[in-house]
């Protein structure tokens, strides 16, 4: 990681922590809900992202997620038990989703991820005795944090920022690992990494459980943070809103799903000053951004820094100048 790299990480974590104390209670609840998105989006970009694994499921984990930790914590388990259980039941969860990868891909495992999303919603709402219902769950208690409450808005959202920041290091460390390069290598041509000796059937399916996981926790902190959960916070809109986070952001970037969450989250509120408009001013942007820019912001940022570096560098190719 470059010094500049590295200052500009700096810069924006002191912004990260400064900013809500200029919040109203409001401003800090929509700050917390881009970091619990901007995890989650993180994990479907590992699966979509870097591994090229389609999935429109996500929002089934955060379910999975978000009730297992309502259900753990209002019975009396600890916040911290609660939450390593939803992860490791949607990454076992999310490891058995990816069996349909070794066998289809594309439209139709898009499909098949879209049943299951439909599947979980289902179970959430006809499973009363368990889930609530459509009524859902109530009064859902925040967490404990080394014995301080984190009831109050701005204690529950440094709560959070600590675990974005800790979710964010951990999915940067497995990118930059050898795992990391297996999955980009799985997404850019199957049959040539197959050919070099990487373990297609494990890569795929670890892509599925890890992005499952992240889901889990995201889901996980929704609970805590609305404190009221019901099947219809966790259907395909949801999915599809995830998912358009990833792909605004730009799908294979480190900070992709982060600035996609962002833009996905917060344009709708600086648009409320349009009224009844907002909503078709939103979608509208949204449409022109996919069709000019399909590769995400991000991309676009690359594209033009690899046609900088060529003005700069006639000879070079493009290939030496997007390193």
């Amino acid at each position: 990681m470059s010094k500049h790299t590295l200052a500009t990480l700096v810069a924006g974590l002191a912004i990260l922590i400064l900013l809500p104390f200029t919040q109203s209670n409001y401003g800090v609840f929509v700050l917390c809900s881009w970091l619990v998105y901007s995890i989650s989006a993180m994990g479907l970009n590992l699966t979509l992202g870097y591994a090229g694994q389609v999935s429109l499921a996500q929002a089934s984990f955060m379910g999975i997620g978000a009730y297992m930790t309502a259900l753990m914590t209002m019975a009396g388990v600890p916040w911290p038990v609660a939450m390593i259980a939803a992860m490791v039941l949607c990454f076992v969860i999310g490891f058995l989703l990816g069996y349909p990868a070794l066998r289809v891909q594309h439209h139709f495992l898009a499909f098949i991820t879209l049943a299951f999303n439909a599947l979980v919603v289902l179970v959430l709402r006809n499973e009363e005795w368990l889930t609530g219902g459509t009524y859902g769950i109530v009064g859902i208690p925040r967490p404990e944090v080394l014995g301080l409450p984190t009831q109050t808005p701005l204690a529950f959202y440094f709560f959070v920022l600590a675990l974005f920041v800790l979710m964010a290091a951990a999915l940067y460390a497995i990118i930059r690992s050898p795992w990391g390069r297996t999955f980009k290598a799985l997404r850019e041509n199957p049959i040539r990494a197959n050919s070099l000796g990487v373990d297609i059937r494990k890569t795929t399916l670890l892509a599925f459980a890890i992005g499952s996981s992240y889901g889990g926790l995201a889901g996980s902190l929704l609970a805590q943070l609305t404190q009221f959960i019901d099947p219809h916070s966790f259907g395909l809109t949801v999915s599809l809103k995830v998912l358009l986070m990833v792909i605004v952001g730009g799908a294979g970037f480190f900070f992709g799903p982060i600035l996609g969450a962002l833009l996905i989250v917060l344009a709708p509120e600086f648009l409320r000053f349009t009224e009844g408009y907002y909503l078709m001013i939103y979608a509208t942007l949204v449409i022109v951004l996919m069709v000019f820019c399909p590769t995400g912001l991000l991309g676009l940022v690359e594209r033009a820094r690899t046609a900088l570096k060529l003005k700069q560098n006639p000879n070079a190719t493009t290939w030496e100048a997007g390193r």
